[in-house]
């Protein structure tokens, strides 16, 4: 009877360790190495084929042997290492794929190349991913924002109407007056009206390729924020052209849809379209995407970018906003934009609630990413 740790370690290191930790894999342990070895076998000779049967059989095996978060990642590799993008093409082995964000963006991927018997399928599986990641997203991102906006929302110049007397009577005992019974209210504390938006966000992603799973998370972030009355969300995607999707916000899936993964970089004029649709630049944090692999003009860029923290706008660089580990980055960028006091990090999708609601607040984003444990990058040591 083998040993269930070497029988562990020669499903980790393949067949030719077999002879070496002395296992001889049989029934499921088999049947579960095949289905491994036709992905990360380089030596192997027949590997998953191409007729849609052997591929719909492993996707079946995988799903029988593994649990759902370890078939997701067989299943990335195979499509990356075997390239088989027929996993896409056809609406039946689709709907036996695994469904996760970086499923959405190969299919994102290939939206345009899409057959019309898959298109309707690959349309039900982004949605399963946005639903399951915004009902993850929602109530962070909704309760950080509308607690942050709430405190920004207080003034010292209220209409009458707008006077909080509870916390006015409070932040004024020091000035009762006991002959006259009464408080002298030096200080009002009172609301700004909620039909106005109190504060801008502008989402400004990067839509190359390294970036598929950022530009996923950034797109349901923003038709969440989107949702909040009391904030205005811009959401706007580029490549070496920049294209405005904020009239997607409603549905996360039209948006992602709306986007073309690939082609180049400009960041410099992405940046020049913000400029032009900010218009209360004291009032607006402006999230960057992208891993600042800039195709355009380096210069003018930072220039743009430096303009835009001059005149107020808070100005935040996301290396990436994904579940992956240290993001690659152009590192001189990265540099540059520190030195205008522009932080850069990457950022999961789970801290970047907090993150929306420190810099609504006005607070020091690079302290902020410090402090929650993310590497500010480009500054000095």
């Amino acid at each position: 009877m083998n040993d269930p740790r070497l029988e562990r370690w020669r499903l980790v290191l393949g067949e030719p360790t077999q002879t070496a930790l002395g296992v001889t894999l049989a029934g499921d342990e088999l049947a579960m190495d095949r289905a491994l070895g036709a992905v990360y076998d380089h030596d192997r000779k027949g590997g998953l084929g191409a007729s849609n049967p052997n591929i719909a059989r492993w996707l079946g095996d995988i799903r029988g042997f593994f649990p759902s978060s370890v078939v997701r990642i067989i299943q990335t590799d195979a499509i990356e290492r075997l390239n088989l993008k027929q996993l896409l093409l056809e609406p039946e082995l689709l709907e036996g794929c695994e469904p996760d964000v970086a499923l959405v963006a190969t299919l994102l991927s290939l939206s345009k190349v899409l057959p019309v018997k898959t298109r309707e399928m690959a349309r039900r599986v982004v949605r399963r991913v946005v639903d399951d990641v915004e009902r993850r997203l929602r109530d962070a991102l909704v309760s950080a924002v509308r607690g942050a906006l709430n405190r920004s929302r207080r003034t010292r110049r209220p209409r009458a109407n707008a006077i909080d007397w509870d916390r006015t009577i409070r932040k004024n005992l020091r000035h009762y007056q006991p002959d006259r019974r009464t408080i002298i209210a030096e200080t009002l504390v009172g609301y700004q009206p909620r039909s106005a938006a109190l504060r801008d966000i502008v989402l400004c992603v990067d839509q190359s390729g390294s970036m598929a799973s950022s530009l996923v998370y950034a797109s349901i972030a923003g038709a969440v924020l989107a949702s909040i009355r009391s904030l205005r969300t811009r959401m706007i995607v580029f490549d070496t052209a920049v294209v405005d999707l904020t009239e997607h916000l409603d549905d996360p899936v039209d948006l992602l849809f709306g986007t073309q993964l690939g082609g180049g970089t400009d960041i410099h004029k992405a940046l020049g379209y913000c400029a032009g649709v900010i218009d209360r630049p004291r009032d607006t944090t402006l999230v960057l995407v992208t891993d600042l692999y800039e195709g355009g003009d380096v210069q003018g860029m930072i220039r743009r970018a430096a303009a835009l923290v001059a005149s107020g706008v808070n100005l935040i660089v996301l290396l990436a906003l994904s579940d992956d580990g240290a993001p690659s980055f152009d590192a001189n960028n990265a540099r540059r934009f520190a030195e205008i006091g522009v932080p850069c990090f990457a950022c999961t999708p789970d801290k970047l609630a907090a993150m929306l609601a420190a810099s609504l607040q006005r607070q020091d984003i690079g302290l902020w990413a410090a402090s929650a444990g993310l590497v500010v990058r480009g500054e000095s040591a």
